[in-house]
């Protein structure tokens, strides 16, 4: 009987192969370097010239084959790896030690694609976390045509459960790094979307954000048009291109988040995945992204990038609404800025100035030099003028942001929060304050009023909702209410007249019932 050699501190020959073997496979932290070592080590621990290591999926199948002893020809020329099947699927179907001396010989034998190197001894042990198998380790040809022994087994089992800590905490390491990246995307985008940013600038950043963390080939962000239809108004990434075939695949999940869903992915070609996440924004409307993901990229992290994909449409849905509320916050200020402004040249200058005309007035009827009786008339005359002037720059700032329709709306909408009791949540898209013309902009305002005062007077509604979007052709106003809708039969005065507006501009004006209930206005006119 052969003794057992041991080095100078006493151990074994092979237990300092497998210390160094546990040694290097912990190095890293790597996911891909730590799975590749781990089948190295095995190869060198037992003198096999082939190794894997087969990552198990959720739907018990191979979701990544790492290989040693294969070179990237030979890969190529064998074909796709494996998914699973014969030998390999027993020990997926049932982890444990599996040793063969003639691979083909077992009746689980799958057999060999063409272009296969030829193999013969078998060993399969199994890689657990925390009693969970998650991979399988799969050595062949060993050295000398000779079958695994025993001590093979033992050395790659301790191997394996060695490597199990290893795993877990190269993933541990991975997920708290994917986590912290997420992260500081989310922060980023907060700081990058100013108040100032339209709502396509807004969406943009979006996408880039989710492209760059995700390292995804395509990321399209997507709204809702008039009649509730899925639209594209943002991509980013290489396969940009192809965001309208994506999102024709990922039709019945795209329609799920903007339910509000939390839709499965969606299988493309070459494995990938397309994922539809709704980004939840109150103030910018419903939006989702849908992100291209390849599960190859990161062993085990797709789970853990779907919830963090979740996450990030929710900060992102919160940073849109929080530059839009600041935005709106400053143009608020603005308006009670020109409020208190028109107070004060009412209550002070004017009457300032009126009360000086008039006791000028009665200085004159005491004035007997012609010359002076004229100087006091002309002076008297060029305040009423002023008078005047001022009362048109009052009237000028009590239409806040003249020059702006998004202004006058949402000043609009919060003068009739007191008549309502709540405020009217306003939502905008396009260029409605470049291209919609002075002339259209008065329309759409008194639309607003009449579908406001119609709310508040008959609907008896607990909330409204405005949306104002354009075009470089056409200009939309939907109002809609919860309320109790409109009786049938009923006298439709203002409605009639906003008919004739719309008519008259050469757009429509339709009413409908909102689902469940209410009212839906929409006035729909050309923008010039």
């Amino acid at each position: 009987m052969r003794g057992v050699e041991r080095d100078d501190e006493g151990l074994s020959s092979d237990a300092r192969v497998l210390l160094e073997a546990v040694a290097a496979m912990s190095s890293d932290l790597d996911l891909d370097k730590v799975l590749r070592r781990i089948v190295e080590s095995a190869c060198q621990l037992t003198g096999a010239r082939y190794g894997a290591l087969g990552v198990i999926s959720d739907h018990d199948d191979l979701a990544a084959f790492i290989t040693h002893g294969v070179d990237d020809d030979e890969r190529a020329r064998i074909g796709d790896p494996p998914h699973g099947r014969g030998i390999l699927g027993l020990l997926i179907r049932h982890p444990g030690p599996l040793r063969l001396p003639h691979l083909q010989d077992h009746v689980a034998s799958y057999g060999f694609p063409k272009n296969h190197p030829p193999m013969t001894s078998f060993l399969g042990v199994p890689v657990l976390i925390r009693g969970v198998a998650f991979g399988n380790l799969y050595l062949t040809e060993k050295a000398g045509g000779a079958a695994f022994t025993d001590q093979d087994q033992a050395l790659v089992e301790a191997l394996a459960s060695a490597a199990g800590v290893v795993v877990q905490n190269a993933r541990a390491y991975a997920l708290s790094e994917r986590q912290r990246v997420w992260l500081e995307a989310t922060a980023r985008l907060e700081q990058a979307l100013r108040p100032s940013a339209t709502m396509k600038e807004a969406l943009d950043l979006v996408a880039v954000a989710a492209r760059v963390v995700s390292r995804s080939p395509l990321v399209a962000v997507l709204s809702t048009d008039e009649a509730g239809a899925p639209t594209i108004v943002s991509t980013e990434g290489r396969d940009a291109g192809s965001a309208p075939a994506v999102v024709e695949t990922s039709d019945v999940a795209v329609r799920e988040a903007f339910a509000g869903g939390r839709p499965d992915p969606v299988a493309l070609a070459d494995e990938q995945l397309a994922v539809a996440v709704p980004v939840r924004a109150e103030l910018f409307g419903a939006t989702v992204l849908v992100v291209v993901l390849d599960p190859r990229q990161e062993r085990g992290m797709l789970r853990a990038d779907l919830d963090m994909l979740a996450s990030f449409g929710e900060q992102a849905g919160l940073a849109l609404d929080r530059a839009r509320a600041l935005a709106d916050r400053a143009e608020l200020a603005i308006v009670s800025d020109r409020d208190r402004i028109a107070r004060d040249l009412h209550d002070l200058v004017i009457q300032r100035l009126f009360a000086t005309g008039l006791q000028l007035q009665g200085v004159r009827g005491q004035v007997v030099s012609p010359v002076v009786a004229d100087r006091i008339d002309s002076t008297v005359a060029d305040l009423d003028t002023t008078i005047r002037d001022i009362r048109s720059t009052i009237f000028a700032l009590q239409r806040p942001g003249a020059q702006s329709l998004r202004a006058q709306v949402t000043a609009l909408a919060l003068e009739y929060e007191g008549v309502l009791g709540f405020a009217p949540v306003v939502r905008t898209a396009g260029p409605v304050d470049t291209a919609v013309s002075a002339v259209i902009a008065e329309h759409l305002v008194a639309a607003l009023r009449e579908a406001l005062s119609n709310a508040a007077r008959h609907a008896s509604a607990g909330a409204v909702s405005i949306a104002l979007t354009s075009d470089t052709d056409e200009v939309s106003l939907t109002v809609t209410d919860d309320g109790s809708g409109i009786a049938p039969g009923g006298r439709e005065s203002g409605l009639h007249n906003l008919r004739q507006r719309a008519t008259h501009l050469g757009g429509s004006l339709e009413v409908t019932r909102a689902e469940p209930t209410g009212t839906r206005l929409l006035f729909r006119v050309p923008v010039r």
